[in-house]
This record gives structure tokens, C-alpha cells and sequence, in this order.
């Protein structure tokens, strides 16, 4: 059975090796069929303490870790900083 993969945006990281992500999914509402967000907050284990709040990052299910830890980090797709650089590249292009 394929391990399930999500890319959420990382809320908190004041524990060790351990980090809080937020993911969103867009979900219809069954009679109404409007679409609306929902989010689910993922204890992730983040072993090199790397990701930072605000990180875009990519994470996989996993064996249990410890009692809520049942994802782990797979890599940092985005950072805050990175987003600025990229935002200053596109201004100073135009």
C-alpha cells in the first residue's frame, strides 16, 4: 500500500524534532455542492530541527514515532525567505 504524501504550511516548531504543519483540502458540501476549505493539523518529525514557521513543506506517512507522531518531513519546499527572494527577481525583471 502506497504511503499517503500532503504539503501543508508549517505552524509551529517550539518542540524538538518535532514540528506542527497545517494542510488544507477543498471539500463539497454534499447537498449544497459548495466547496469549502478544511484543515488538519499534522504532528510531523522533523529529525535536524530545519523547518521554520511559514515553510511550505512536504510530508509522508510513516510508522508511529511517538504518541501523536505519525508523519514525517520530507523536504522544505518554500520558505519565507525564499518567497521574498523570488519576489524581488520578478520585480526587478519588470
Amino acid at each position: 500500500m502506497p504511503k499517503v504524501v500532503k504539503v501543508g504550511v508549517v505552524k509551529s516548531n517550539k518542540m524538538d524534532k518535532t514540528a506542527v504543519v497545517s494542510v488544507e483540502r477543498l471539500v463539497r458540501h454534499p447537498l449544497y455542492t459548495r466547496a469549502f476549505k478544511k484543515t488538519s493539523n499534522y504532528t510531523v518529525h522533523d529529525e535536524a530541527n530545519k523547518c521554520q514557521v511559514g515553510d511550505r513543506v512536504k510530508i509522508v506517512e510513516c510508522r508511529p514515532i511517538s504518541k501523536r507522531e505519525r508523519w514525517k518531513l520530507v523536504e522544505i519546499l518554500l520558505s519565507p525567505a525564499e518567497r521574498e527572494a523570488h519576489a524581488q527577481v520578478a520585480d526587478d525583471a519588470k
